[in-house]
């Protein structure tokens, strides 16, 4: 018996929430029990009540804590629910809701561990030219950090095995998109992008309210997380660009030598020994940070033991 749950963060969405969940999917082949779960975070009007009278299951998180603790919070009460499929979605009825068929097809069938709806973003008229670039270049900047073939880094429209709930992590407060992508990547769930489409749009986004700001808080998410599951390829590969430029500082310095103007090129032979010794630094960071890696993949075998024992009771 296949159960899915669908999972919706909710905040202050008492105008779109009604909309979003009378066009949820009653029925899905290949899945036997449709559970539809509100995170209601620290709503102010009558979201909660609106999605109760609808039948949904509502998770209360008071006060408001924003997107990535809403999104956490719901993976684990999908859990707790029995899911064998989490699908997440946003109340304001972006995602077409007859595609989350399209995008569990893939888990259902043990092909994907995530996967994650793929928007064409050109194709949507309320993105302006310039979000409609950073989207891609986000996207594609996030294809080589992860090792993963997705599409549309930013989609939040995913589903997920239970395998991969247990697995997942979420430690940024702003969003969760691009950190999930990168331990997906790193711990070996496979995640592929399935094309799914847009709805008018009903109001404007609450994450987004600045598109530089967006950035750059999703860039030091990025490379927080680059950090954190990919320390030594990060810190190595710093190092190995001062090796370089200190290298070439020393050959410089040695050509200008034998050529008998040595005395006045003293200067590429100092800045050489700054760029090589940071180079070491560096090189001794990425192994620590390798070695605190290993460590944190023990730690993580162990709590995914406690949350199937806990899960079991």
């Amino acid at each position: 018996m296949t159960k899915l749950v669908i999972q919706i963060p909710c905040f202050n969405e008492e105008k779109t929430l009604l909309t979003t969940l009378n066009a949820l999917p009653e029925a899905i082949d290949g899945i036997d029990e449709i559970e539809v779960l509100v995170i209601n975070d620290g709503s102010t009007d009558n979201s909660g009540k609106i999605a109760e009278e609808w039948g949904a299951k509502v998770l209360e998180i008071k006060p408001n804590k924003g997107l990535a603790n809403a999104f956490r919070s719901g993976l684990q009460e999908c859990l707790n629910l029995g899911a064998d499929i989490i699908v997440n979605t946003d109340a304001d009825n972006q995602y077409n809701a007859d595609d989350i068929k399209e995008i569990v097809k893939p888990v259902l069938d043990k092909k994907a561990d995530i996967v994650v709806g793929a928007r064409d973003i050109f194709s949507i008229k309320e993105f302006s030219p310039i979000k409609k670039l950073l989207q891609k270049t986000g996207s594609a900047v996030l294809r080589l950090l992860s090792s993963t073939k997705v599409q549309d880094a930013p989609s939040g429209f995913r589903a997920f095995s239970r395998e991969a709930a247990l697995k997942i992590n979420v430690f940024d407060n702003y969003t969760y998109t691009m950190e999930t992508l990168i331990q997906a990547g790193a711990k070996g769930l496979t995640v592929l992008s399935v094309p799914v489409r847009v709805n008018s749009k009903l109001r404007d986004s609450k994450l987004v309210k600045n598109i530089f700001n967006y950035v750059f808080k999703s860039m030091k998410t990025t490379i927080r997380m680059f950090i954190v599951y990919r320390p030594f390829r990060f810190f190595i590969t710093f190092a190995a660009i001062l090796l370089v430029f200190g290298l070439t500082l020393v050959g410089r310095f040695l050509y200008y030598y034998f050529a008998g103007q040595g005395n006045g090129h003293i200067q590429s032979l100092i800045l050489a020994a700054v760029f090589l010794i940071s180079s070491v630094q560096l090189g001794i960071v990425a192994i620590i940070g390798d070695l605190l890696s290993i460590n944190r993949k023990l730690l993580e075998d162990i709590q995914i033991r406690v949350k199937k024992t806990e899960l079991k009771k």
